[in-house]
């Protein structure tokens, strides 16, 4: 007979382990994450989400399947990248489950992207993001000041970026730098060159511990895209863009293009163009300004001379105020003479009149004399007198004004003369004697240029700073030179010290 079915509970059953579900769970866990302790992941992301924790959760999927995973707060704030939607990475970490739903997932550490084509990728997206928010507007960009006094520099301290800058500076126009040291490649660049950026716009306009910079410089030199990325990075395309100081970015090559470049109010294809564009050629703007000043000098000297003929034609209209009162006083004495002339000849009618009753002589006289009076009052000098005085008046003013303006005159012309003086002061030849220079003449006086010029037995004048001596070309040169002082042996030149020559001043923060 078969044997029949063991029953349950029989001892088959009975040999088999039980556990509960936590443990079984546990027991999963540790099999998990014994075998893939360190594992690196390739896939594209999805559904990233930053919980309140400051946790990020997301999910890794290819074509075949899909990966949870989870970045712990700590590690999600040194990730190189920030996940998006679609970013293809490589996640490095170790696989897990979770109990709570009986699920296994992977812990990120670190995560990166997969591939240059990915980073190009990431980057126009986020250029086009970016630009939908306005940050890249023509009308947001401000420009350069013509001529900054303090320039404010976000570099590296020790590249060659900053003595390049330096030294193109000093060579167009000096100006006060202040350099604010950041790292410009790496995971921690990006808050550095944002902070820096931030930094100098947080500074007092007047009255700070440290002047406020006219003009930002944030310069890099070369490198690959990943080591330009920080110059891509969210933080510091909003910080340049939201910069109250005009700013240039001057990062890389000039076939290298980052996200600053579009946020900047100018964009300089090397770090050296950055310092040509940040300061004009000083020589140029000193010639600039002596063009300039010819220019309004003869502006100045022609409305003088306008001014001259001015005064000249009102003085011929007031005519000479002396001549004009003569004559007044003459029409005065011809009037007098007149009245004079009349009475005589009445008197004498009267005298003949003897069958006529006539008045005595006294009436006559005070009859004449009203008349005479009356005469007079309407010869009044007052109103020639008051003309003269208003011509005079107006003539003084006019005086005053011509030697007010001839003084300014003579001011302008003394100040270029003395320009042109100490002009032709610092050209003269003597400044070079003056550094140990002899100039050579010959018997006729004129300059000796070359050897080629002279010949032996040649008589030569030599005029050094402090007076002339004479001399013989070829005396003393051979055997027979006639007893003539042995030359001296020409000094060795000494090396210049390095404190010599002028190197432009840094200034640096913290």
């Amino acid at each position: 007979m078969e044997d029949a079915a063991p029953p349950p509970g029989s001892d088959t059953v009975g040999n088999l382990p039980e556990f509960s579900v936590g443990e079984i769970s546990l027991a999963v866990k540790r099999t998990v994450e014994s075998s893939f302790e360190r594992v690196r992941v390739r896939g594209e992301v999805s559904r990233p989400m930053r919980a309140g924790s400051g946790h990020v959760y997301l999910t890794l999927k290819d074509e075949n399947a899909v990966l949870d995973a989870v970045c712990w707060k700590g590690a999600a704030q040194r990730l190189s990248i920030q996940p998006e939607d679609g970013m293809e990475v490589i996640a490095t970490g170790k696989l897990t489950t979770y109990p709570g739903r009986s699920k296994y997932q992977m812990v990120i550490e670190q995560m990166e992207l997969a591939g240059e084509g990915a980073l190009l990728k990431l980057l126009e997206d986020r250029r086009k993001r970016l630009a939908a928010e306005g940050l890249f507007d023509a009308d947001r960009k401000r420009p350069i000041p013509f001529l900054p006094g303090v320039i404010g520099v976000v570099t590296s301290p020790t590249g060659a970026v900053i003595r390049d800058i330096l030294h193109r500076l000093a060579d167009r126009f000096p100006v006060h730098v202040i350099v604010w040291p950041v790292l410009v490649q790496g995971d921690a660049a990006k808050d550095q060159v944002s902070r820096a950026i931030r930094g100098f716009n947080s500074l007092p306009e007047q009255g700070g511990p440290m002047p406020r910079p006219d003009l930002l410089i944030v310069a890099r030199g070369g490198g690959s895209l990943e080591d330009l990325w920080a110059f891509n990075e969210e933080e510091v395309v909003r910080a340049a863009a939201g910069s109250d100081i005009p700013l240039i970015s001057a990062v890389g090559h000039e076939t290298d293009t980052t996200l600053i470049d579009f946020a900047s109010d100018r964009r300089a294809p090397t770090p050296t163009a950055a310092a040509e564009m940040a300061v004009p050629v000083r020589t140029d703007l000193i010639a600039r300004i002596a063009e300039d000043t010819a220019r309004l000098t003869g502006a100045v000297s022609r409305r003088l001379n306008e001014g001259r003929t001015i005064v000249s034609g009102l003085a011929r209209g007031l005519g000479d105020p002396g001549a004009r009162i003569e004559q007044a006083q003459q029409r005065l004495d011809y009037a007098s003479g007149t009245s004079l002339s009349r009475i005589t000849a009445l008197l004498d009618r009267l005298k003949y009149a003897v069958d006529r009753p006539i008045p005595s002589p006294a009436e006559i006289l005070a009859r004449t004399r009203g008349r005479f009076d009356t005469v007079a009052r309407g010869l009044r000098v007052g109103p020639i007198e008051r003309s003269v005085v208003d011509g005079a008046r107006e003539l003084d003013r006019y005086l005053r004004r011509a030697e007010a303006a001839y003084d300014r005159r003579l001011k302008v012309e003394k100040t270029r003369v003395d320009s042109l003086e100490k002009l032709l002061n610092a050209n003269s030849f003597e400044r070079v004697l003056e550094r140990g220079f002899a100039l050579v003449r010959d018997e006729s006086g004129a300059p000796v240029k070359s050897a080629a010029e002279t010949s032996a037995g040649q008589t030569v004048s030599l005029r050094f700073r402090d007076g002339e001596t004479s001399a013989v070309i070829g005396a003393g040169s051979g055997p027979s030179g006639g007893g003539g002082a042995k030359p001296k042996p020409k000094a060795k030149p000494t090396p210049a010290s390095s404190s010599d020559t002028p190197t432009p001043t840094q200034e640096t923060l913290f």
